[in-house]
Formats: C-alpha cells, structure tokens, sequence
C-alpha cells in the first residue's frame, strides 16, 4: 500500500525544472539490451541518477579550477621571479647609440674650440677610434617636442666624446634623460670637473651664464649647488669678467689662471685705460707670449709691481704608528707631490686612494 501511494507521488514529480535536466518519462520503459540508453525505473532511481551526474560535473569543474589554480600560481612564480631580477635595474638608465650630428651643444658648454686641437682631445679621439665608440656614455637630453626641425637631443656632458665621435663619423653612446635647464649645468659642471679640468676662463663663463639665465639667484647659490668654495666663484667670475682685450693679451684664455684674478682687477681699478692699451701691444706684439710674463706686463702697466713670488710651504709627514709612511710636497710651480712608502699602499686599493682624493677636492672647490 505504501509502495503505491511512493509511485502515485513520484509520478506527479516534474524533473524537467531542475537545470540540466532532461524530461522524465511517466513510464520507465523495462530494461534495454547492451549499447542502448538505460534510464532508472524508478523517481528516485532518476533523482538519485541526477544527482550523480551532477556530482561528477562539479568533480569535472572543481579538476578544472584546480588545474588552473596551479597554472595561475605558476606565472605568478614567473612573474616574481621576474620582477625580482627587473629590481636589480632599479635607478638604471639605459643607454642607445645616436647619431652625433642629432645631438646639439648645451647653450651652457663650456669647453673653448682650442681643447678640441690638444695632444689631449687627440690622444681621447684615437682612444675612441681604436674602440670602435666611446665606452664611457654621455648624457643627453631629448628635443622631442621642442623644435621642429634640426637636432633631436642636446648635451648634458660629454662634449669632447661627441666631439670625437663626430669627426670620426661614429655613432655615439649615450644616455637619454629628462633634466631642466638648471639640474643640466649642475651635472655638467660636475662632470667636468670629475674628468678634465676647465680653465678659469671657462669656468668663470660657465657660470656667469648660469647666473645671467637666472638658474641662480646668486653666487652663493650657485657655489652651494654645485658644492663648491663661494671664493673658488668669485675668482672664476672674477677671470670672466675680464675685458676682451686683457683675455686676447694672452696666448690663449686657457691660459688664465685663478690666482691672476685679483692682481689683474686691481690693475684695471686703478689705471684701467693704460692697462688696456698694453693688452693690445702684447696681443700685436705677438711671439711667444708666457702668462706668467704677460701677467707681470700688464700689473706693470698700472704702476704696481708683479705679482709677488710663491713661496711653497715646507713638506709635510704623514707618520702611521710612530714612522713616516708618506710625505705631501708642494712645488713652486704649484703642483702637489704626494709620495707613499714601498709597501704600504696595496695595489689593489690605488682606485680607492684616488676616489678619495677626489671627494676630497671636490670639498675644497677645486675647478
């Protein structure tokens, strides 16, 4: 009786609302041979069928999920690796080789034209051919946007490697960076000063450009930009601002030094027309023209005497654990000697020695 009422009921049951489900016949057909559909007798035969089939789907898509789980967990192992090894290059800024004759001189160089004719720029241009390049980058910064026509990049620093490259019909490597007007001759003077020293003369007139562009408002802030001494400016502005006539009474404005400075201007304060009239018979004069002479010739013009002798002080002792390991010696033309005893400077640890020489006249303003 009970069985009859449980087929009455699951008669009335419609399956065909369930999703995925397809029509259940009122009556279950008896039995099939090998190859043909078997369908459940009963409803709960075909609920219980249903339900079988779908679990083995939800089985078939959790497989599937997990599967790509671990593809997904696979490039995100990639991908860290790869943002772990683009880390390293983190600051780094790639360099390109450019045609140098799209690449125009800074409005701020400052390397006079006789410094591409020296033993110097020579010796650095067969250094360059020999390479097939410069192996040390310069720095550019890109035009793009701003001219029309004409060069596409302009120089940050490195005028006597584009120069060469240039006159060898080479490409030039180079670094591209976004710098204003201001952070471009920051970084060009300090290059410069890093590598080959300028003259007076062209540091006095790099900075006098930089002051009349209005990068700086005054030559105290300018020598605390670049981390220079604020008298080491005022010599070489000093030397810049000397008149046309004084600069050619000499060989070569290269020539100039900082220590002409002060005798030079207190000669034109006092007699300024008969100083200059004996510039211009020096230059007319011609011949080999010393600065040291030229110097005295025109202080003489003015009535003052030459400038007074340099008396070196006396060599100093460097003593490491009760003896001298060294010594420091200034000579009379200037220049400083610094001797260290065999056996105390490794070999290995001269690159540091001089990087620390280095700083060290970077501190004191040194052009």
């Amino acid at each position: 009786m009970a069985s009859s009422k449980l087929s009455a009921k699951a008669a009335k049951l419609d399956f065909s609302r369930l999703p995925g489900s397809a029509e259940v016949p009122a009556e279950i057909p008896p039995p099939v041979s090998m190859g043909q559909d078997v369908r459940p007798k009963t409803a709960p035969g075909a609920m219980m069928a249903f339900a079988n089939d779908a679990r083995s789907e939800l089985m078939r898509e959790n497989e599937t999920l997990r599967g790509r789980a671990e593809a997904a967990d696979q490039v995100k192992a990639q991908l860290n690796e790869a943002l772990g090894e683009l880390g390293q290059w983190a600051g780094a800024k790639a360099t390109r080789l450019i045609d140098p004759q799209q690449i125009r001189v800074s409005q701020f160089a400052n390397r006079h034209e006789l410094n591409y004719a020296g033993p110097e720029f020579l010796a650095l241009r067969a250094e360059i051919e020999s390479a097939g390049g410069n192996v040390q980058a310069i720095k550019v910064r890109s035009l793009a946007g701003l001219q029309a026509d004409g060069p596409t990049y302009e120089l940050v620093y490195g005028h006597r490697r584009h120069r060469a490259c240039l006159e060898l019909g080479l490409p030039v490597l180079a670094v591209v960076d976004n710098v204003d007007d201001r952070a471009l001759f920051i970084e060009m003077d300090r290059e410069n000063r890093g590598r080959k020293d300028l003259s007076a003369w062209e540091q006095g007139t790099m900075y006098r450009r930089a002051l009349a562009q209005g990068l700086f408002p005054s030559n105290r802030k300018l020598a605390e930009a670049l981390g220079v001494d604020l008298s080491a400016v005022g010599k070489a502005l000093a030397i810049a601002d000397l008149p046309p006539a004084v600069v050619d009474a000499f060989a070569s404005p290269l020539d100039l030094q900082f220590r002409f400075a002060k005798p030079l201007m207190l000669a034109l304060t006092r007699k300024r027309d008969a100083v200059l009239r004996r510039a211009k018979a020096i230059k007319d004069a011609g011949g080999d023209r010393k600065p040291k002479v030229v110097l005295d010739q025109l202080v003489a013009a003015a009535g003052q005497g030459g400038v007074e002798p340099f008396h070196p002080p006396a060599p100093l002792a460097v003593e490491l654990g009760g003896r001298q390991v060294a010594s420091v010696e200034m000579r009379p033309t200037g220049r400083v000697e610094i001797g260290i005893d065999e056996g105390v400077l490794p070999a290995d640890k001269l690159s540091a020695l001089a990087e620390l020489l280095r700083e060290f006249l970077a501190k004191l303003g040194s052009p």
